[in-house]
């Protein structure tokens, strides 16, 4: 195993939510990653943000790790969940919410709801 790799690992076994993606989750620097950022920071999911960017080894490395091609990925509880398409899905389809509440991580439900409402 790579450091890159070791260090990913050691990063999804030791936070709830990770959100590996393109910038910081106050300052985005893809679409992709602003939409999925945006939908933890709007429902208040506390979650550890990791710069793609700021990292080539963790750049390449996540995607080996989950052998997932794209940035913005996903992990709860140290299981990756998706990307953009699949967040964005889960979120409206309420599975993401159901993913939280099974791991027990905190987020508001209400706000959630909104954005379904506003999707509908």
């Amino acid at each position: 195993m790579s450091d890159a790799q070791a260090q990913i690992k050691e990063t999804v076994e030791s936070n709830d939510v990770v959100l590996y993606m393109k910038g910081s989750k106050e300052m985005p620097q893809c679409g992709f990653s602003s939409r999925v950022a945006g939908v933890l920071n709007f429902i208040g999911v506390d979650y550890k943000d990791v710069n793609v960017l700021a990292d080539e080894g963790i750049r390449q490395g996540i995607k080996d790790f989950s052998d997932w091609p794209t940035i913005p990925q996903l992990y709860v509880k140290g299981e990756f969940v998706g990307g953009c398409d699949i967040i964005t899905e889960m979120t409206l389809s309420g599975e993401l919410d159901t993913l939280f509440e099974e791991n027990g991580i905190a987020f508001d439900k209400s706000a959630a709801d909104k954005i379904r409402e506003a999707n509908a």
